[in-house]
């Protein structure tokens, strides 16, 4: 069994659930360092450099995450038993994104001592199914104490090995809509429902003054609604959500405050504001040299940890497809990553940042 196979199926034997990562972070750490890669590790977050780390020269992060969602009810399979059958890699977590870190991890190992022009980082991170805090939120705060800096990244994530140019934010909007109680057979009150039938009327209607080069106009949908709580009486409160997929045009600031402009009764509130979206653009060396070697650029419809890297450009690019993600008995093809990991050397190789 090749290596980076033998440490995919150590992984998916070890659980690691998006906050319980402890077990996978050990594992991966004990590889890097039995290769004298010299990792070091943050939380869960395990990283290192290459042999010849310059701060005075730019950084490439290869960056991908080890923790897994749930496994789905309609699995058939023991999700923590890696089975190969027919060129198959059975197990949880083994298309997203477990092919991904060892391809990653392969091509970093190889290349670590390699006479580059530029640093390389290798991140393999956690809690990125979750966005959660101790994961790329804390990471890269915990690089910029250390003095490393970033020029541009590697994000490794099931896309057939096409790059990802592209992916929208995301902000929910939790809404309250006020009213006044009363009797219902009387007609008295305020009904708190009708007022945010408008409102919700009013942003189903809204048009945003600009669009997206590449990704067009921002995606606003109502997910929820509740109000009431009795047949008989006027509601005075009415609570809904809107789903809100951003885009470039706007920070996700700038889209909650035009969403706030629409409505004439409701409260808007975001959850969060930090899951931006994010552009690479054409000319940048990372694209041009994915292009170079024969992969199409589209638009990513999924989210990942480019979402938080606010400061450079990134770019997806990872061996599996998204369609097989977060799905029943999921797998990886063999062959999959052992196509990955010289067209991730390749394309590392031909950059001049």
């Amino acid at each position: 069994m090749k290596p980076e196979i033998e440490l995919l199926s150590q992984m998916i034997a070890t659980p690691s659930l998006s906050r319980q990562e402890e077990g996978t972070a050990s594992l991966i750490f004990d590889w890097l360092a039995s290769r004298g890669a010299e990792p070091r590790r943050f939380r869960n977050n395990v990283y290192a450099l290459s042999a010849d780390f310059d701060p005075k020269r730019p950084t490439l992060l290869l960056n991908s995450h080890h923790d897994t969602v749930k496994p789905a009810a309609s699995y058939t399979r023991d999700p923590f038993k890696p089975t190969v059958e027919d060129g198959r890699l059975y197990g949880l977590g083994s298309n997203d994104a477990g092919a991904s870190v060892v391809s990653l991890i392969r091509t970093f190992l190889d290349l670590r001592t390699a006479p580059l022009p530029f640093n390389l980082l290798l991140a393999i991170t956690a809690e990125e199914e979750v966005g959660g805090e101790n994961g790329m939120r804390a990471f890269l705060p915990h690089l910029a104490e250390e003095g490393i800096g970033i020029s541009c990244a590697i994000v490794g994530e099931p896309t057939g090995m096409q790059a990802a140019v592209a992916e929208r934010g995301l902000v929910v909007l939790d809404c309250v809509t006020p009213g006044v109680t009363g009797h219902a057979a009387r007609g008295e009150g305020i009904n708190a429902i009708y007022r945010a039938i408008d409102d919700i009327e009013a942003l189903r209607n809204f048009r945003f003054p600009a669009e997206s080069a590449i990704l067009g106009p921002v995606s606003v949908n109502i997910t929820q609604i509740n109000a009431g709580w009795q047949h008989n009486a006027i509601p005075d409160e009415c609570k809904w959500v809107v789903d809100i997929r951003t885009t470039d045009a706007f920070t996700n600031e700038e889209t909650v405050e035009l969403m706030r402009s629409a409505v004439k009764w409701s409260v808007l509130t975001p959850r969060s504001t930090r899951v931006r979206a994010s552009v690479i653009a054409d000319s940048h060396p990372l694209v041009r040299g994915a292009v170079s070697l024969g992969c199409g650029t589209f638009v990513s419809p999924t989210t990942s940890d480019m979402s938080l890297m606010y400061d450079f450009p990134s770019l997806k690019i990872g061996p599996g497809q998204s369609s097989r993600s977060h799905s029943a008995d999921e797998f990886i093809l063999l062959s999959e990553i052992e196509g990955a990991i010289p067209l991730y050397k390749e394309l590392i190789g031909s950059l001049q940042l």
